[in-house]
Order: structure tokens, then C-alpha cells, then sequence
């Protein structure tokens, strides 16, 4: 009888019943090519299951890869120069977004692309936008427990960063801006005439940051009704909540160390890739964390990681989750993260509990 309770008890925690569970089930599900470094964005298509990967490389040609749902490489795409941050999936137009962050590495503009779906090494690559140079929000009180306050003052002069999308149920695109504290609007982006018109939807100290990594306002994610857009600020470690009828934006969830991409399960959990915990989140309604999953375990023979190391975006295909291991070292003292000793970059597949 102990043993049955205990058992009972044990997956009320993986199921998010009793609070933050536990469970290592991590698995890889593809190695990248030799020479292809650091994915970071990711899509899926739920129809065919294909994975969409993008490369964040600022020493290397970036790419778009396409996997089938077996691990198989079916096609990859040259960006030069131009890293590549987030992705995401068209089901309307069967075409994939890519966020372009080719201004970050003096290579383009930061802007929003777009490519057929079932690309090829030749598939031409679509501008759809160029992401507006706005400036960095006003500053920022932050208080702290013995009554003072610290005002953050951001930068004046930074650099479109186009990071993550989202679409509404409308066909309207958002894009989050890391640099510039923002998210953009695209209207109607399937049928705009290009170059579509971008309107500022948001432009929030909230969305900046003064914290490490250096990211602000990154995943995107839209609850079930589409009333409020959650955001990721991966510097500041918090998932923010923003209405959308009002545009009000506030805290929902903080300490979530490095939460960069984010998405919802058909559960309404709302999973953050925590890229300095080498972990992935799940967060129930009220913010709070319910299931943790992941961890990093070192470095392979071959020179990739084994489990999670520097999870980036993570997607959602039936009761699965890929997630990028972007795998990147940035605080650039040597020695001091193991992220320098990998030579070979992964994707890792992950059976989510309670699906």
C-alpha cells in the first residue's frame, strides 16, 4: 500500500498536480551537419511533422534546415552571413518566417523573411519586411525590498533584433525586437504587397533589458482565447503578459534563468526554454512553475551535448517537444562554460508528461 501511494503521489508531481516535477527524459533527435553551428530558431509543420531549424552563427554561413519527423535532413538553405533567430510555421501560405538578424553582423537589415515550406538549396527567399529603427524605450524603476529604487536607463542606439513570431487567428504577424524593448506588428503578412507596412504594436521598458544574456523581449506565445501575447525577457529571467485589448503589460512569472523561446501545450502550460538552467519550464495559469524537465550531462565523444545544453526554442509536434540546443558560449572568459568544448550541435526531442 505504501508503495502504491507513493507511486500515486509521484506522478501527481510529473502531471503538475503537486507542484515542480522532475523528469530527464531527453533525447536527441538530430545532429546537426559538420560545420553547421548553432541552431536556435525552430518550426514545425503538424501536418507532415517536418522541423525547421535556423542557425544563429555570427563566424560561419548560416542555414535553414529541414528534417523530416524521423531525423532525416531533407533540404538546407544558405544565409551567408545573415544569423538566423526565430521561426515559424504558415499553415495558410505553407511557408516558414525566419527572423533575420543579418544588421546585428553587418549583413542586411534586420527584417522578416519567408520561404516555401517545402524548400530546396535554390528556393528563392522572400523580404516581407524591414523592421523599423525605433530607439530603446524610456527607463525603468525596479524597487527593491528595503523601500529604495534603481532606475534602469536603456541605450539610445540600438539595433533592430528581430527574435521570435506569433500569429493571431487573423493572419496578422508579431515580432519581438530584443535591442529595441518592442514588438512589431505585421498586418495580414500572408497576402500584404511587400514590402509589408510594420506598425509598432508595443514599445515597453519591460520588453528591454540590463541583465545577461542580453536579450529582452524574445519568445512569443498567445494563450488559447488570443486575449493576452506572453513574451519572454530572457536578460531580466521573466515571462511577461500583455493584454491585448488594453495593452497593458505586467510580470507573470520571474527567475526563470534565461527564458528565451516559449510555448503553450494543448494542456495550457505554458513552457519556457530556461537557456542558463539547461532545462525547459512548464508554467501553469498563475505563473507558476509546475514541471521541469531537462539537464545538462556533458559532452559526447562525438562533441555534442547530451541532454539539454543552452535550450533555446522549443516546438510542440503531438506530444512531443524538439528544442534547439543553441549551445553557445558568451561570457567570453576562457574555460568557463561548456559551451566552448562542443564541436557538433543537436536537437533534442523530449516526451512531455500529461499529453
Amino acid at each position: 500500500m505504501q508503495k502504491l501511494l507513493t507511486g500515486f503521489i509521484s506522478l501527481l508531481f510529473i502531471f503538475g498536480g503537486l507542484g515542480v516535477a522532475r523528469a530527464d527524459e531527453v533525447h536527441n533527435f538530430v545532429t546537426l551537419p559538420d560545420g553547421v553551428r548553432f541552431p536556435e530558431g525552430i518550426a514545425a509543420n503538424p501536418d507532415n511533422k517536418d522541423i525547421y531549424v535556423a542557425t544563429f552563427d555570427f563566424g560561419a554561413n548560416n542555414k535553414l534546415l529541414r528534417y523530416n519527423r524521423k531525423g532525416q535532413l531533407l533540404a538546407q538553405r544558405d544565409f551567408g552571413k545573415e544569423p538566423l533567430l526565430g521561426l515559424i510555421f504558415d499553415p495558410a501560405q505553407q511557408k516558414v518566417y525566419i527572423a533575420n538578424a543579418g544588421e546585428l553582423n553587418g549583413a542586411g537589415p534586420a527584417r522578416v523573411q519567408r520561404i516555401a515550406a517545402a524548400f530546396n538549396s535554390a528556393t528563392p527567399i522572400e523580404d516581407v519586411a524591414i523592421l523599423p529603427g525605433i530607439g530603446a524605450p524610456g527607463q525603468r524603476t525596479e524597487f527593491n525590498p528595503d523601500g529604495s529604487q534603481d532606475t534602469i536607463i536603456f541605450g539610445s542606439n540600438n539595433a533592430p533584433a528581430p527574435n521570435a513570431f506569433a500569429f493571431d487567428r487573423n493572419g496578422n504577424l508579431y515580432v519581438s525586437d530584443s535591442f529595441q524593448g518592442a514588438i512589431f506588428q505585421i498586418d495580414n503578412v500572408g497576402t500584404c504587397t511587400l514590402p509589408c507596412p510594420v506598425t509598432t504594436f508595443k514599445h515597453d521598458p519591460l520588453l528591454a533589458t540590463a541583465g545577461f544574456p542580453p536579450f529582452g523581449a524574445n519568445g512569443l506565445a498567445f494563450n488559447g482565447d488570443e486575449s493576452a501575447l506572453f513574451i519572454a525577457n530572457t536578460g531580466d529571467d521573466r515571462v511577461l503578459k500583455l493584454e491585448m485589448g488594453t495593452k497593458a503589460i505586467s510580470v507573470f512569472a520571474e527567475s526563470l534563468n534565461g527564458a528565451d523561446g516559449i510555448v503553450f501545450d494543448k494542456r495550457g502550460r505554458l513552457w519556457v526554454a530556461a537557456n542558463q538552467n539547461d532545462e525547459v519550464v512548464a508554467l501553469n495559469a498563475s505563473g507558476r512553475p509546475v514541471v521541469r524537465l531537462g539537464k545538462f550531462e556533458g559532452i559526447g565523444r562525438d562533441g555534442a551535448p547530451k541532454g539539454l545544453l543552452f535550450p533555446a526554442s522549443p516546438v510542440i509536434v503531438g506530444d512531443e517537444m524538439f528544442v534547439t540546443n543553441l549551445a553557445i558560449a558568451l561570457t567570453g572568459a576562457t574555460g568557463d562554460e561548456p559551451e566552448e568544448d562542443v564541436t557538433r550541435w543537436t536537437v533534442s526531442r523530449i516526451k512531455l508528461p500529461g499529453l
